[in-house]
């Protein structure tokens, strides 16, 4: 009896083993405002977030650790596919890593720029745009693929090819006053050829109309090179080509040089004097500048801006630029900042003149 009263006694004074609904209890009496378990997933979820912080962090400070692609969204062997090539080849060297070039054509370049504005946005990937991939076919297309403005990131303006206005050789002008008065009284007979209707030198002549108060016709070409031979022929009136096209036909006397394009007079023909010097406010460029997906990290954006920099700043880059008639970036010019407010001001230029000449396309 005594034993067993004793061990009765025993197991009165022991704690009994708590049941899985008591051990939960006491969890939540210990831990009332985490509630037991749930703060141990919480605190994962913030140790979770804190390393993959620090791993895209450390991933942006090594970039890049393999080769990079640029799209070079037209056709290779023309001016915009010479010029990136050119730019590439430096920013290999910068870069220590190798910059690929992939040449993506169709409609009007928007084909190989949507591929970049759909990419992973780590910096591997980038476009160079221009005037038509980034500005005009804003308004060209009735339904562009993509939004300059929210699609993609600004990396660096590279540079600025100047549009000249070229006659045939014996039209009766030799400077752009004269010329603007031959246009007017010659409305229903003057001609102008361009690379095909919503190229750049197409809409560079629209502008030109537009600020002449004139309704010329257009006669589209499949490139400048057969519209040049026309030219040169006397079968079209005027171009409004990029200078490079038009340098060797001008100094040999076979079109004439009127005026060029641009606030500022190009290296590459000295002498032409720019259309506002003789007293018309119209200007007409092409351009060329590295865009990432929208939301390239930070650290990305400012190292590729650094290597295109780089790039466009060593002497013997800038001196085949010139020998393509393109003028490479000035200082105020070279940040993400300035190019992200010219992409937006360059959309809107384009907006009106490009309506008022009925070439939109589906």
């Amino acid at each position: 009896m005594g034993r067993a009263t004793g061990c009765t006694s025993s197991r009165k004074r022991s704690s009994r083993p708590a049941s899985g609904l008591d051990f939960h209890r006491q969890r939540r009496k210990s831990f009332p405002e985490q509630g037991g378990f749930p703060m141990k997933k919480t605190m994962f979820a913030v140790a979770l977030t804190a390393m993959l912080a620090l791993t895209g962090s450390a991933g942006a400070q090594n970039f890049p650790d393999r080769p990079v692609t640029m799209i070079i969204p037209f056709a290779a062997g023309g001016p915009q596919d010479t010029i990136g090539r050119i730019i590439a080849q430096r920013m290999t060297e910068l870069l220590g890593q190798t910059v690929v070039i992939e040449n993506v054509g169709g409609a009007g370049g928007m084909t190989g720029s949507k591929r970049v504005a759909d990419a992973k946005p780590d910096g591997y990937t980038f476009v160079l745009g221009s005037v038509g991939t980034h500005a005009q076919n804003q308004t060209l297309y009735k339904h562009p693929l993509y939004n300059v403005v929210t699609d993609f990131t600004p990396v660096a303006f590279l540079a600025e090819t100047p549009i000249a206005i070229i006659t045939r050789p014996d039209l009766p002008v030799n400077n752009l006053k004269e010329f603007v008065a031959y246009a007017k009284a010659n409305q229903d007979k003057m001609q102008f050829g361009s690379a095909g209707a919503g190229s750049a030198t197409h809409l560079a002549c629209v502008v030109l109309n537009s600020a002449m108060g004139t309704k010329l016709v257009h006669v589209p070409y499949k490139g400048t090179g057969p519209a040049m031979q026309d030219l040169i022929g006397g079968r079209i009136d005027f171009l409004c080509d990029i200078i490079a096209s038009g340098k060797a036909q001008i100094d040999g006397g076979k079109v004439k040089g009127i005026a060029i394009m641009t606030k500022d007079r190009s290296p590459v023909l000295p002498n032409l004097a720019t259309t506002g010097e003789q007293g018309l406010d119209v200007q007409a460029y092409t351009w060329s500048s590295l865009f990432l997906p929208k939301g390239a990290p930070a650290d990305v954006v400012k190292k590729l801006n650094a290597a295109a920099i780089g790039a466009i700043e060593t002497p013997s880059v800038q001196e085949r630029l010139k020998g393509l008639g393109a003028t490479a970036a000035k200082k105020d010019q070279q940040s993400p900042e300035w190019l992200g407010k010219f992409v937006a001001s360059e959309v809107k230029k384009w907006e009106a003149p490009i309506k008022a000449s009925g070439v939109q396309s589906d």
